[in-house]
């Protein structure tokens, strides 16, 4: 986690901020490594959700959580 998000890095202190932001990043990551369809490594992943829309709502619709 700490490479994928820089976690030791992070000054969140207050009340639980600090595990609020850890399960969100686990979530983040989980999404990103469920979405893989190159052998880019996670950060660039990440980079590639943020810069292009399309491959994000893939990287979405992807992890499809609950199956109806």
């Amino acid at each position: 986690m700490d490479v994928a998000f820089g976690d030791d890095a992070s000054r969140k202190q207050k009340d639980n901020a600090a595990q609020n932001f850890s399960l969100l990043n686990r979530i983040g990551l989980n999404i990103i490594k469920n979405a893989k369809v190159s052998s880019m490594g996670v950060k660039g992943h990440r980079k590639k959700a943020g810069w292009d829309n399309d491959y994000l709502l893939y990287a979405l619709k992807s992890f499809d959580v609950v199956k109806i």
